[in-house]
């Protein structure tokens, strides 16, 4: 009798216990990933040549964005966006759906208080082709609801006129990458 009570009640006991380690788990999962630290790596779309990363960071004050591309043209403008997909899978980067936008905005500038989230504004290149951007978005996050973890990131051809709407008439897509939780150490 004594051994069937122990049996039982270890039964109970380790029954609790993957009771508790799931709602655990569906707690993690339902907040997404927590990172302070992003990264994409933007590949070329068929027929274009530019490559670069963009790495996102955590602040206080919203997302820190760091870019370097190269392969553009010389002293150039090129729109750059979040978009609604991390998926670069279509040769021309249009797998990667259009601007991510979960408040339903209008196209916008950075500075803008009505814009899509995902609008970044314009890359400019130098004479040699590489753009390199360093600024801080407040509407951007790295975690909560409107994480830009998983989404993807995409360069244009063309300047964004910040106006047109819904994509500011960027034009073909010459880069995609996907925003990725970053190895801290690299």
């Amino acid at each position: 009798m004594k051994s069937l009570f122990v049996t039982i009640l270890a039964a109970f006991m380790l029954m609790s216990c993957a009771q508790q380690q799931e709602e655990e788990e569906t707690e993690v999962i339902n907040e997404g990933p927590k990172t302070e630290l992003a990264t994409a790596v933007v590949h070329a779309t068929e027929g274009n040549s530019i490559e670069g990363v963009v790495t996102f960071t955590q602040t206080e004050e919203g997302v820190r964005v760091q870019a370097e591309i190269s392969g553009l043209g010389s002293e150039s403008l090129h729109g750059f966006h979040i978009h609604e997909y991390g998926d670069c899978r279509a040769a021309d980067g249009t797998s990667a759906g259009g601007h991510f936008n979960p408040e339903g905005m209008d196209h916008g500038a950075p500075t803008d208080d009505n814009r899509h989230i995902g609008d970044l504004g314009n890359l400019p290149s130098n004479e040699d082709g590489v753009a390199t951007v360093d600024f801080v978005d407040p509407m951007l996050s790295l975690s909560g609801e409107n994480s830009i973890v998983g989404y993807g990131v995409i360069v244009h051809a063309d300047e964004d006129d910040l106006i047109t709407q819904p994509t500011g008439a960027a034009g073909p897509r010459l880069g995609c990458g996907v925003i990725g939780v970053a190895n801290p150490d690299m």
